[in-house]
């Protein structure tokens, strides 16, 4: 990416510590603060410590409990962009100490899958090694919760899967930014997006130059990788930009990354530029739905579906657009779960010595759930989905899915 010319400093001003009038708002309103006594909150890791730029002798204790799940930023009555302070704090900390074995793992597994898919029945032989080294203790020895089942290897990508979609042409069309998960775990998601997307007249073309979006790789400190992911993707966003293509995730974290966090992170122009061409998934299918474009011809579903919003689709500032979406669902009725953080927080919960605050965070949502007896658990996030699974044994599934069953 060529330009490299950076946003005005006073629009930028929220992202300053200085800027923050240490009300406390944040600290009330930090899942991971009520979970954890150690947790010094979010507005001393980066707002008040951040000044001191991390002097080599006195180092923010707590800097690793912020899960960046931006309730703090959304809290905040300055605006100030709490979460991300702290994930710039973070990276510089990791500049002068090294990386557990863990959050290497964690922070690549963009990485992971690409070379488990590039070997003959890799998929296979990965999905198996990890139920075996689950079982053998090796994630614990790796500083990974083997209380959890990391999730499976499908044995096709949705990439793979794409190419044999048969889709009708149209002059209407979007870009689909799949994601990590959705791409080597549940193309089945991506596959049901197309066909949603399809009924509603659009063609949906697939970029294979995108990378992961790169939020793995910011919260566990690499954050020089994570802007080589973001100039490539921006590169690529603005392309499809230019021809008048908007680009859709159904990943709330994917999304929010691209359109807001990397204009927080590295303040380019080019990436707020970037930002605006990028939409959820069902934020773009209500705006179909306020023009009187969205297809309604659905079938009858007669479900009580229990929505978990993500943190991250909260922190976008763009509604609820699934229960906007759903009120044309003949029969459906949709609750929110109104439980706040689910406690996974994207590799959060994967971290052996965050296993328990994640758990604990999640305690309300997981009540919520086993007394909700709802046919169907709703969310768009794939790290959520897994929380809640492991947490209630019930197996929720992505909106996008009921709504493509319902088109015929």
């Amino acid at each position: 990416m060529s330009d490299k010319t950076m946003i005005d400093e006073e629009e930028r001003a929220i992202y300053s510590g200085d800027h923050c009038l240490s009300c406390t708002s944040c600290m009330a309103n930090c899942p991971v603060m009520a979970a954890a006594k150690d947790y010094r909150g979010p507005k001393l890791v980066a707002p008040a410590h951040g000044r001191m730029h991390f002097s080599e002798d006195d180092t923010e204790l707590s800097l690793d409990f912020c899960s960046n799940c931006k309730s703090c930023d959304r809290a905040c009555p300055s605006g100030v962009a709490v979460s991300t302070l702290n994930m710039l704090q973070r990276a510089e900390y990791y500049k002068k100490h090294p990386h557990p074995q863990r959050d290497d793992m964690l922070a690549h597994a963009e990485k992971m899958a690409k070379l488990v898919n590039a070997l003959p029945l890799g998929t296979t032989f990965a999905n198996l090694g990890m139920k075996i080294g689950r079982s053998l203790g090796m994630f614990d020895s790796m500083g990974i919760a083997g209380e959890r089942e990391m999730p499976a290897y499908a044995s096709n990508t949705f990439a793979q899967e794409f190419r044999k979609i048969k889709q009708p042409s149209s002059d209407k069309k979007v870009v689909f930014f799949p994601g990590c998960s959705i791409n080597y775990n549940e193309p089945h998601i991506g596959v049901a997006f197309v066909k949603v997307m399809n009924a509603n007249g659009y063609e949906v073309l697939l970029d294979e130059a995108f990378n992961c979006c790169g939020s793995p790789l910011v919260v566990t400190g690499y954050l020089d990788e994570a802007h080589e992911h973001a100039e490539n993707n921006v590169e690529r966003i603005l392309y499809w930009k230019r021809q008048g293509i908007p680009v859709v995730a159904t990943c709330t974290s994917c999304s929010l990354m691209l359109r807001k966090e990397y204009e927080e992170l590295f303040g380019e122009e080019a990436m707020k530029e970037a930002g605006e061409n990028v939409y959820d998934a069902f934020e773009f299918l209500e705006m179909l739905d306020a023009e009187g474009k969205f297809n309604t011809k659905l079938a009858p579903v007669n479900e009580k579906f229990l929505y978990h919003v993500p943190c991250h689709l909260k922190a976008a500032g763009i509604g609820t657009p699934v229960v906007s979406i759903f009120r044309h669902l003949p029969g459906a009725k949709v609750e929110l779960a109104d439980a706040g953080c689910c406690g996974m927080s994207g590799n959060y919960g994967f971290k052996k010595d965050k296993y328990e605050i994640s758990m604990k965070i999640g305690e309300k949502l997981f009540s919520r759930i086993k007394a909700a007896h709802a046919d169907d658990v709703i969310c768009e996030c794939p790290t959520c989905r897994m929380q809640i699974q492991h947490g209630t044994q019930a197996e929720p599934c992505h909106p996008i899915e009921i709504l493509a069953k319902a088109y015929q």
